[in-house]
């Protein structure tokens, strides 16, 4: 079928298509989804384990590793992450990145299986093993709440009153609330009162559960009707437990509490989570958008909702934005839409001075029909607008055009020497339909590494793949159907000679330049050859990175007290530290977490788990720029001024994975041996000079004082190790008694020792313990030989079963991690060690490899199809030969652009690697189709040589030129900004290299040599 013709003689079909591109894209535009970055799903999961009471050793042992053999028995297993800490056991569970993100439910039941079929193993004390499979949720609506002078509770009702009234919005799936005070209502007895009472602490227990539980309710019969009998709670308010009555059972000898002790409303001491914004006290609030919800559309519903509210909120309620993805991912697209239309502006205006206006017009108009049809085809794959789908559509941008440039270059010339439209339109289709459809498709498996990839890494950046393939396949539907229409509407007929058409000063550059390149053919290749082993020597002087550094406005500070700090404590210097970061210049807001990590507000984001020795703080900047300032400050100041305490800094990155850090595992049985081999790594990496923020995920041993319990002794005076451990809890942090409920708030209450008598070391042997034989209370020092205090393992981390400590490490200044990874790894790895231990690296260097292994592995199956492809267009061994030695040649512009810049040569600019390799293939094709083509209509072989080269000079420099030029408007973007230098300077070199290789290797492959008359034979 004679597509071109069928398209100018019946051109309501084309007008069709064209219209269909036209609305659609208008349309999808108006209606696709809208993120900031693309979704990729992190496959994990955390399941939580209470052991109250048990050291972390023994929650290692007696919970951590039953539950760990459990789950190693899931086919879907990756690797098990557990940390074993005091009364706790986390055990996080990673699953193969092949498994996608719709087969993940049915894998955490599998999970809750396991983990409930090995509850029967535990301890009988241990609780219910948690399974948190929602840990990746992104909560990336994130607001602070301030009310200066308001009570705790009437605290908690205002962020309750807002999650409630948030969760109407059409669009959330989630609202989760942090920080909120942490009511607790304390009972406070002194040890004389309560030995004068006569009254156990287990009586006193039981009797404030009892008289608080909700109680069984009778029903009697009255009449024709059942009336239930209700008997009320004891107490409605705090001030009813004061009136309870404490005695002994049988006598008259009975007084109120209230007599004995003083009950109070007051904060759970010490807090576990702190929270503050700007200095002010402050609850969080984190809203989650619905799966594949317009979180643009979802963010103006809340902002809508939240101005209804303002006016209802208590006077001196404020609410202040943390992070607003909406906001983000807003001025994110429209930006990404800038870019676009002034990459689609630059490259139309290149083509019409370099094609004239009127083939300018032909192949800008199709190249703006191929940007809107592909977000059409988006909004019906459900692909949204985000940065990598709209970075791919500027990518894209230079070879959208190359296909109608080969069509409307071919028509026009034709044209001139004298055809119609029709026999022009028709004749260049014929001709170039097929080529350009392999070269396209080549083009587009260039890219098959990222969609085939099956990581965290390539489903993140999988609709680079998916654009990229849409629009390509697309340009070139558009260039054999609707470049003859448009041609045909605005080309004249027989402009100029045939003569004329390549005789300007370009063409006739080119020609001597090659005439002379072809005569000294040897020495030419050996040029290149040289030219690209320079190249290549030139590459390792080269940085790298993984992903680079976020455009996003924000820093983090992490503090580390020495562990076993109490967070009051660790507060008081957040707190100060919080000052003094406040009153920098250039910093707009603080946000500080104590405790633990804030919730994911971002799906790059890893929250700390909880940990009373760490602290920290999200900086907003007034401007990007200010950040590498406001770091390089935020460590001078703070180092020297809280010299117990490691606090260092952390730039927000693009992707997933890499953190950025150097991590050296060591992995083994004995902690002492762990610590040991740690303590030669740290050694190393201080000595560098060059590597700041050293330290062990392990952290510090903390110490824990041990009561030496005198067995004889205690049997005698009836005192078992449960009671002293309740009195030892009594005269410290206090016992949890019961649980008074405030309307639908739980409060605990807390039986405790006054201030007086807690927290006094000195002073327990003097406390006292109920004894049950004696029915009256001991000293505790009677039972006791003693106390002894011990350093002890609270953070016992292991990787898949093993206990596995980590060397955590930060490049100082500018440096890459592998930079510093190259200076030290000699060092570390030698580093020897004893049997049946093991070392690897972790951190970036891990997530690089496994990034590049997962992308790499699959380009030998697009390369393939590539080689095919070529392989089927010639029917020949020396064409493709031809074009793939000239791919290697695409190194030398990429070098001299990365180190002219000072760009790192990371993730984005691997890709930008990969798809020069269809460019210069897809460019190859259209330069060797022409040769043949020239070769089999002229007898001078040396002559249609040259003449072929000539005559797809334009084309080539233009599809190359456009490309270029496309990618200007990345320059500026952080993450495709190294993709765009890759890509510019790796084809502006490579296009002018191809143009003298490709004819000069022809001409060796098949000894064309000057004034040669026959024909060659073929392959």
């Amino acid at each position: 079928m004679d597509v071109a013709r069928t398209s100018i003689e019946k051109p309501v079909n084309t007008w069709l298509i064209v219209l269909i591109c036209l609305l659609g894209g208008i349309y999808g535009l108006l209606s696709v989804g809208r993120l900031e970055d693309p979704d990729f799903t992190i496959k994990e999961a955390k399941v939580i384990t209470a052991y109250p009471g048990a050291s972390a050793r023994e929650v290692e042992e007696e919970v951590t590793e039953p539950l760990e053999s459990a789950i190693q028995q899931m086919a879907q297993l990756d690797e098990i992450v557990s940390v074993s800490k005091p009364g706790v056991s986390e055990i996080t569970v990673r699953i193969q990145d092949t498994y996608k993100s719709d087969a993940l439910p049915q894998i955490w039941d599998e999970l809750r299986r396991k983990v409930t079929d090995a509850r029967g193993r535990l301890p009988n004390n241990v609780g219910v093993p948690q399974v948190n499979d929602d840990y990746g949720d992104v909560f990336g609506l994130y607001y602070a709440i301030t009310a200066p002078g308001y009570a705790d509770l009437e605290i908690i009702e205002i962020a309750k009153s807002l999650r409630r009234e948030l969760l109407t919005v059409p669009g959330v799936a989630k609202v989760e609330t942090a920080g909120e005070p942490d009511p607790h209502v304390h009972i406070e007895i002194a040890q004389d009162k309560l030995a004068r009472l006569g009254v156990s602490l287990g009586t006193g227990l039981q009797l404030l559960d009892v008289e608080n539980a909700v109680q069984p309710n009778g029903v009697v019969t009255v009449g024709d009707e059942r009336v239930r009998i209700a008997v009320d709670d004891a107490f409605e308010t705090v001030d009813a437990i004061e009136t309870l009555m404490l005695g002994t059972a049988g006598s008259t000898a009975m007084v109120r509490l209230s007599d004995v002790a003083d009950v109070s409303l007051g904060r759970k001491q010490p807090p576990d989570h702190i929270i503050r914004f700007n200095g002010q006290p402050a609850v969080t609030l984190a809203i989650a958008a619905v799966a594949d919800a317009n979180i643009v559309e979802v963010g103006a519903a809340v902002d809508r909702k939240l101005a209804s509210l303002e006016a209802a909120l208590p006077v001196g309620v404020t609410l202040h934005t943390i992070y607003d993805q909406a906001a983000v991912v807003d001025d994110a697209v429209r930006g990404f839409l800038v870019n676009l239309l002034a990459s689609v502006s630059i490259v139309i205006a290149a083509l019409c001075l370099f094609m004239g206006w009127r083939a300018g017009v032909v192949v800008g108009t199709i190249l703006f029909l191929t940007v809107l049809g592909t977000i059409f085809v988006m909004w019906l794959a459900g692909i949204q607008l985000q940065r990598i789908s709209l970075g791919a559509l500027i990518i894209a941008m230079g070879m959208l055009v190359d296909n109608a440039i080969v069509v409307a270059e071919g028509m026009l010339i034709n044209m001139r020497r004298g055809k119609t439209a029709v026999q022009a339109a028709s004749a260049v289709t014929a001709q170039t339909q097929w080529p350009l459809l392999g070269a396209t498709i080549i083009g587009i498996m260039a890219f098959s590494g990222i969609g085939l990839s099956p990581d965290t890494t390539g489903e993140f950046l999988f609709s680079l793949f998916a654009v990229i393939g849409i629009s390509l396949l697309l340009s070139w539907v558009l260039a054999i159907m609707v470049t003859p229409l448009f041609g045909a509407y605005l080309f004249k007929r027989g402009e100029a000679g045939a003569e004329d058409l390549y005789g300007g000063r370009l063409f006739g550059a080119y020609r001597g330049l090659l005439r002379g390149a072809l005569r000294q053919r040897l020495l030419t290749v050996a040029a290149l050859v040289g030219v690209t082993a320079g190249a290549v020597y030139g590459f390792g002087f080269m940085k790298e990175g993984f992903f680079p550094n976020s455009n996003t406005p924000l820093f983090y500070v992490h503090v580390w007290a020495p562990q076993g700090t109490d967070i009051r404590v660790l507060d008081q210097t957040m707190a100060e530290a919080e000052d003094v970061v406040l009153g920098l210049d250039g910093v707009e807001a603080v946000s500080t977490f104590v405790g633990q990590g804030a919730t994911r507000f971002m799906l790059t984001y890893a929250p700390e788990p909880p940990n009373p020795s760490y602290g920290h703080m999200i900086v907003r900047a007034r401007s990007l720029e200010a950040i590498p300032g406001l770091v390089d400050t935020v460590r001078t100041e703070l180092a020297p001024r809280f010299p117990s305490t490691r606090m260092f800094t952390e730039r927000l990155m693009f992707g997933p994975g890499g953190s950025g850090k150097l991590a050296a595992r060591f992995s083994g049985p004995d902690p002492d041996e762990l610590r040991r081999l740690a303590g030669e790594v740290e050694a190393i990496l201080y000595q560098d000079g060059g590597i700041v923020d050293i330290r062990t995920d392990w952290r510090q041993r903390e110490k824990v004082i041990r009561p030496d319990f005198a067995e004889s002794r205690a049997r005698i005076a009836g005192v078992s190790r449960n009671d002293l451990a309740h009195t030892l809890q009594f005269f410290t942090d206090g016992v949890p008694v019961a649980t008074f409920r405030h309307g639908d708030e739980l409060i605990p209450m807390i039986l405790r020792a006054p201030p007086a008598e807690r927290g006094d070391l000195s002073a327990l042997p003097d406390r006292l313990v109920w004894s049950q034989g004696q029915s009256q209370y001991v000293p505790v020092g009677q039972i006791l030989d003693g106390f002894e205090v011990v350093a002890e393992d609270t953070l016992i981390r292991r990787l898949d079963r093993v206990r596995t400590l980590t060397v955590l490490a930060r490049p100082a200044g500018d440096q890459s991690v592998a930079q510093i990874h190259a200076r030290v790894a000699a060092a570390v790895e030698s580093v020897p060690l004893p049997r049946g231990y093991t070392f690897e690296w972790g951190g970036e260097i891990e997530d690089t490899a496994e990034a590049q292994a997962g992308l790499l592995g699959q380009v030998p199956v697009g390369f393939l199809i590539m080689v095919l492809i070529t392989v089927v267009l010639f029917g020949t061994v020396r064409e493709p030969l031809i074009i793939w030695l000239v791919v290697p040649m695409s190194i030398c512009g990429v070098t001299v652009g990365l180190l002219a810049t000072g760009l790192p040569f990371d993730f984005p600019s691997l890709l930008g690697v990969l798809s020069l390799s269809g460019m210069l293939i897809k460019n190859a094709i259209v330069l060797v189709e022409e040769i043949d083509l020239q070769l089999q209509e002229q007898p001078d072989r040396f002559t249609a040589l040259v003449q072929a080269s000539v005559s797809r000079l334009r084309p080539v420099v233009l599809a190359a030129g456009t490309t270029i030029l496309g990618m200007l408007p990345l320059l500026m973007d952080a993450f495709f900004a190294s993709m765009a230098v890759t890509i510019s300077s790796g084809l502006a070199f490579a296009t002018v290299l191809t143009l003298v290789a490709v004819p000069v290797l022809y001409s060796l492959f098949y000894g064309i040599r000057p004034g040669e008359q026959r024909q060659r034979a073929g392959a």
